[in-house]
């Protein structure tokens, strides 16, 4: 008799009690099995990518982390720091809130940002306006506000621009592949749906077909008329709270195939990053 015979015949002395357990245990397996695979399918059904483009960016975001991942840590401190090639500085503390996007920035140096004002600058948004202070006093000033306004949502953009690269109301290209430095790139333009007489921003992602990671990207500042001619903007990532941060970059002029221009390098480095502060909605008035 072999072996498999041998044990069915002595399970079959078995009371009954055993057989209804193990019948049991099979059907709670096969149930959360099924389960298992009714989620899976369900959560496939609710991605529907544009094109290829789409697909690879989506890919891209799962890797460092999406934007639910990030709201999740509430909030986010860290020590911002800007330096041109002349050796003109910013050095900053941000501060944001993701749960109503709320920016605030303390610049203890600002020789590029509001130069023209002396000793130290906060700039806020608080979820309905935006407001500046220079040494504790308000400023009014509209022209100098106008800058606010477009620092504080722009530095939390680039802030999360990776997972936010999934928002409504983006389009995608996929341009291709190509090798640059001996990696291949899957390339992806993404652009914003805006109102045909206003001009939209471009981003051009050169995301790495082995990691999956934007190593750098192209893009153009449609508010400063910078359109014709692009950044360049390279990237290094830094692990915190298992999320990708891209701390450190650099960016300099250059053209749409990514051929970098003669010019320096402007460095922006993020350190010192700390999520779930206990930023609370009150830290952003004025």
């Amino acid at each position: 008799m072999s072996l498999l015979l041998r044990s069915v015949y002595v399970n079959q002395n078995l009371n009954m009690n055993l057989k209804s357990l193990a019948f049991l245990l099979t059907s709670i397996l096969l149930i959360s099995c099924n389960n298992k695979q009714e989620s899976h399918t369900s959560t496939d059904a609710i991605v529907s990518f544009q094109n290829e483009g789409h697909e690879f960016v989506y890919n891209m975001v799962q890797k460092v982390g999406n934007y639910q991942e990030l709201a999740n840590k509430k909030d986010v401190s860290y020590t911002y720091t800007y330096k041109t090639p002349d050796n003109k500085t910013d050095v900053s503390i941000e501060k944001y809130l993701f749960d109503g996007e709320y920016s605030y920035g303390h610049y203890t140096q600002h020789e590029r940002t509001l130069s023209q004002l002396e000793g130290p600058i906060e700039q806020g948004y608080n979820g309905q306006e935006y407001w500046l202070k220079n040494n504790g006093e308000i400023i009014s000033d509209s022209s100098l506000l106008k800058r606010v306004a477009f620092n504080r949502p722009t530095n939390y953009y680039w802030f999360c621009m990776m997972p936010k690269l999934l928002d409504p109301g983006l389009t995608y290209e996929y341009l291709g592949e190509k090798e640059l430095s001996g990696k291949t790139y899957q390339i992806v333009k993404v652009s914003f749906e805006e109102p045909k007489d206003k001009p939209k921003d471009i981003y051009q992602l050169y995301i790495n077909k082995e990691t999956s990671l934007v190593d750098q990207f192209l893009f153009t500042v449609a508010e400063y008329g910078m359109m014709e001619t692009p950044l360049l903007m390279k990237l290094a990532y830094q692990e915190v709270d298992g999320l990708l941060i891209p701390n450190k970059r650099k960016y300099k002029r250059s053209t749409w195939e990514a051929e970098e221009s003669d010019k320096p390098w402007i460095y922006v480095t993020w350190s010192d990053i700390q999520f779930g502060t206990g930023i609370t909605k009150e830290d952003f008035n004025k």
